[in-house]
């Protein structure tokens, strides 16, 4: 839309062909007024608005324009965590610029980026991580949301739950089915109930329904896996169908690996599947990890086998992946957490 004035104002997403089994990466609001979502296919997207306009992605130009967008970041703060293409944490703590002023540093960067780079972006202001990705997408599109101290008590209790990072579709409906739909509904279960339900996750659902997040922000963040995947025109319609895959996906997966900038050892092996009826199921083994040689084909041909018994159908995507193992550095022993 940036750079063709005649994309502005009609319905408009990235992504595949319909006829190629595509999907929509992303799409602006026009569109999404049809409903249409990332991770929709290209041919679903297209019956819910046959007026459409799908265009191809171009990964250099969206690297290139993150990188000014990074550099612009770097001139407010010294830490900052990128999470993707488009999207970081900064941490602005102390900082010189604007007075000292979070609030007027996010209203300097949307418009630095806006006239530098010809992009809009929306910002959120929060005492922590947490806060701020949820006010960051508060006021979408073009949007900033700042949300003082004295203001997280009742803005959290207030919070849907769907809000919360790692609550997707399934988690939400068995939280509704507990008659949960705020923070304060997750506060009145009682953390005891919370962990009972949902384990690790449901002492974080506890933390965050307080408004709770201790996590700093990163320079670096540590890679856990490394994977390719394809769907394919047509489903294959049997095992050997899929086993007869895996070579090209295996020598697509070595190359990625290859390409990393600091490969961290291979820790195991990670087979995806999903069926015609877009269910899916995902097998993995840990192996012996050693960062000069990758889990054989044949584990990989096990791993498929027990994938595909579990749904015993045809098959439209194959992903296969490493599992990685953590980077640690003996020299600095771990740092416990107080509580």
């Amino acid at each position: 839309m940036r750079d063709n004035p005649t994309l502005r104002g009609i319905p408009l997403a990235v992504g595949g062909r319909a006829d190629q089994r595509g999907v929509v990466a992303t799409c602006n609001y026009e569109a999404r007024a049809f409903g249409i979502h990332s991770a929709m296919s290209t041919a679903r997207a297209l019956a819910l608005c046959p007026e459409l306009k799908v265009v191809r992605g171009n990964m250099e130009k969206y690297r290139e324009v993150s990188a000014r967008i990074m550099a612009i970041y770097a001139d407010y703060a010294q830490l900052i965590e990128p999470l993707s293409l488009d999207e970081a944490y900064l941490d602005v703590t102390g900082t010189q610029r604007c007075r000292g002023s979070a609030t007027l540093v996010a209203e300097e960067i949307r418009q630095r980026v806006f006239d530098e780079v010809g992009i809009r972006v929306s910002a959120g202001v929060a005492p922590n991580k947490f806060l701020a990705k949820v006010a960051s997408d508060w006021n979408k599109p073009d949007g900033l949301f700042v949300l003082r101290p004295e203001q997280v008590e009742a803005f959290v209790k207030a919070l849907p739950v769907k809000r919360l990072h790692g609550v997707g579709a399934k988690t939400a409906q068995k939280l509704e089915r507990m008659g949960v739909h705020s923070c304060a509904d997750l506060r009145a279960q009682g953390e005891a109930v919370l962990v009972s339900r949902f384990g690790r996750f449901g002492q974080r659902l506890w933390e965050l329904a307080w408004g709770q997040d201790e996590r700093p922000v990163r320079i670096s963040r540590e890679r856990k896996s490394v994977s390719v995947e394809h769907t394919y025109a047509e489903d294959l319609p049997d095992l050997a169908a899929c086993i007869n895959a895996l070579p090209v996906l295996l020598d697509s997966l070595a190359g990625r690996y290859a390409r990393l900038s600091r490969p961290a050892d291979i820790a195991g092996a990670v087979v995806k599947l999903k069926f015609h009826d877009f269910s899916q199921t995902t097998v993995e083994q840990a192996t012996r990890a050693s960062s000069s040689q990758a889990p054989d084909s044949g584990l990989y041909a096990r791993l498929l086998q027990e994938a595909f018994g579990r749904g015993n159908r045809p098959v439209r995507l194959i992903g296969v992946g490493y599992r990685l193992s953590e980077q640690t550095d003996s020299s600095q022993p771990d740092q416990l957490a107080l509580f």
